[in-house]
């Protein structure tokens, strides 16, 4: 797997990253969905540098100017519903993109720590030789998102897989590429330290579900 880190130098996305992380900043649900969005905004630039172009030419006012355009069929495909104000930033860059939506959740059968994912719901047209972009805020265990990749890949072969993830653990970057193909790219806006006993990220910024939306049942 090829794993991309956007965060290694600054600018501002570390702004941002930081602010989604400040308690004393998060809880303004609407500036935390906001910041997400704008992360979303970065990683899609970032990710276009790996799409292909084809040349084409323009006419403008004044004459014709060759260019480029992205070549590529998209798929924008969150995993809900912590990855909707992310999506938002991608569909802000790519609005020609086809769009897609999964549920993935923690099902906790015992009602302790240990947990199965449970993908429940998707919404998206066939997935075959096109490019899709699986969006995701917080990349923890890896296991919703192997197991969105094996649900989506039963609707065809993609012609390329890109991952996005604001936030992920050693942990889960260890599981996707034991568990994914090396075809897949991984891109990361921050690496954490650890996972907690709970499966959390350490030091992370909480349940971005909640801080989006509100808290659950």
């Amino acid at each position: 797997m090829q794993i991309h880190y956007l965060s290694e130098n600054n600018s501002v996305l570390n702004h941002f990253l930081g602010q989604i992380r400040n308690i004393k900043v998060q809880n303004d649900s609407m500036r935390f969905r906001r910041n997400i969005e704008r992360i979303g905004e970065i990683m899609a630039y970032e990710i276009s540098k790996d799409l292909s172009y084809k040349n084409v030419e323009i006419e403008t006012p004044l004459g014709i100017k060759n260019t480029t355009e992205i070549d590529d069929k998209l798929i924008l495909c969150s995993i809900l519903r912590a990855g909707l104000p992310l999506h938002i930033g991608f569909l802000n860059y790519f609005d020609e993109a086809e769009n897609g939506f999964v549920s993935a959740c923690r099902h906790h059968p015992n009602n302790d720590d240990e947990f199965v994912i449970l993908v429940e719901y998707q919404a998206l047209s066939s997935i075959n030789n096109k490019t899709v972009l699986l969006i995701d805020p917080m990349l923890a265990t890896g296991q919703s998102i192997v197991a969105v990749y094996e649900k989506l890949i039963q609707n065809g072969a993609p012609k390329e897989m890109h991952l996005a993830v604001v936030i992920a653990a050693p942990e889960g970057v260890a599981y996707l590429e034991k568990h994914l193909p090396d075809s897949c790219h991984l891109w990361i806006a921050a690496l954490d330290s650890n996972l907690n006993e709970k499966n959390y990220i350490v030091p992370g910024l909480g349940d971005a579900g909640d801080l989006a939306y509100g808290n659950k049942l």
